[in-house]
């Protein structure tokens, strides 16, 4: 496997990594600032965190062993200063005439590499970031001078010595790529599922989809949390030598998240979980209403709260079924309750909904 290609799977599997991290942030973000989610835009926003990946790993990767003969080698050679120079590397690595031989030339497959890995800079950055021009351009320009700056400090001196040119060559051609980029944004219209159906602050339907989804919040959002409660924990236990209690990574990694995110979330806001308040969904009472406690706790014993404590018992195949029955009851019946909402007497409706009271001490999401 070659260094480009190398870089491009490192991109790509940092960039995935960041998105399991990010999706529930973003998934929040969208329905606050576009009022749904839209799967185009969410495969845009994906494309931008890979890109963003692929700069850092097409720009500081591979790394050498900088060994003081390595420094010692290179060091004449870690900067570029003068202008336009490549224009003279381009007719000196010139071998032959006619187009092909052009075409072959390194110098100038580095200048337009150089202009073409900016591009998607400036096409994210006017049409997903919704930067104006000159801010695009002017953000080609400094991400390409830390990146330079980058390279000439040595990774801000994490190695002995650069090992990569800083070349201001870099900083035209980047910049001219990020303002093509920004001439080429409107092809990325062009990507369905972007359109936005109405305000953002004007209820949606109950779907399937948006029921699932808030579902899916739920389980990775506890997941996470779950994650991040055993990371602290392994490193305050260890400084402080802190024995292990029975059923510890259950109830870091289970019972503390769920009891947060669905149990303690609930009952001190509009009686959503966790994933309902993302995607701007709440339940309702009979009377319209936030549900009362009996309610509530038949919702979570019914749901998702429903599977984790199974998960907590060790009994996953029960967990899984639940899990199962929930998802196919969000599709049926028609309005989407879910099973928990039959067990528990409720309705699932849009939070932005003002058909429906809102309880007084509830912040509007």
């Amino acid at each position: 496997m070659t260094d480009p290609e190398v870089s491009a799977l490192i991109a790509f599997l940092v960039g995935g990594l960041l998105s399991v991290l990010l999706v529930v942030p973003y998934i929040a973000w969208s329905y606050r600032r576009r009022g749904e989610l839209g799967l185009g835009h969410a495969l845009l926003a994906f494309g931008f965190l890979v890109y963003a990946m692929a700069l850092w790993t097409y720009t500081l990767l591979p790394v050498p062993d900088t060994t003081p003969q390595f420094c010692a080698e290179n060091a004449v050679r870690t900067m570029q200063t003068r202008p336009l120079q490549f224009f003279a590397d381009i007719r000196r690595d010139q071998v032959g005439t006619g187009v092909r031989a052009l075409l072959h030339n390194p110098a100038l497959q580095q200048a337009v590499f150089n202009v073409a890995l900016f591009v998607p800079l400036g096409m994210f950055g006017r049409h997903l970031l919704r930067l104006r021009p000159l801010t695009v351009i002017a953000l080609g320009a400094a991400v390409s001078l830390f990146i330079e700056v980058t390279q000439r400090t040595a990774v801000w001196g994490l190695f002995a010595c650069p090992y990569r040119l800083f070349d201001v060559d870099d900083l035209i051609t980047n910049t001219l790529g990020a303002a093509l980029g920004l001439a080429l944004a409107p092809a990325l219209r062009l990507m369905p599922g972007q359109k936005v159906r109405a305000a953002a602050d004007e209820p949606r339907p109950v779907t399937t989809a948006r029921r699932l989804l808030g579902m899916a919040v739920d389980l990775v959002s506890v997941a996470l949390l779950g994650a991040t409660f055993q990371v602290v924990y392994n490193i305050v236990a260890v400084d402080l030598l802190i024995e292990t209690v029975p059923d510890q990574h259950r109830l870091l990694t289970i019972a503390a998240p769920v009891a947060l995110l669905l149990v303690l979330v609930p009952m001190l806001g509009n009686g959503g979980t966790f994933g309902q308040r993302v995607v701007l969904l709440r339940p309702v009472g009979p009377d319209g209403g936030k549900p009362g406690l009996g309610r509530m706790l038949a919702r979570f014993a019914a749901g998702s709260g429903g599977f984790f404590v199974l998960e907590f018992f060790g009994v996953s195949l029960l967990g899984f079924l639940l899990l199962a029955v929930s998802g196919v009851m969000a599709w049926r019946p028609k309005d989407h309750r879910g099973l928990s909402g039959v067990v528990a007497g409720l309705r699932v409706v849009d939070s932005r909904d003002a058909t429906f009271r809102e309880p007084a001490s509830v912040i509007n999401t």
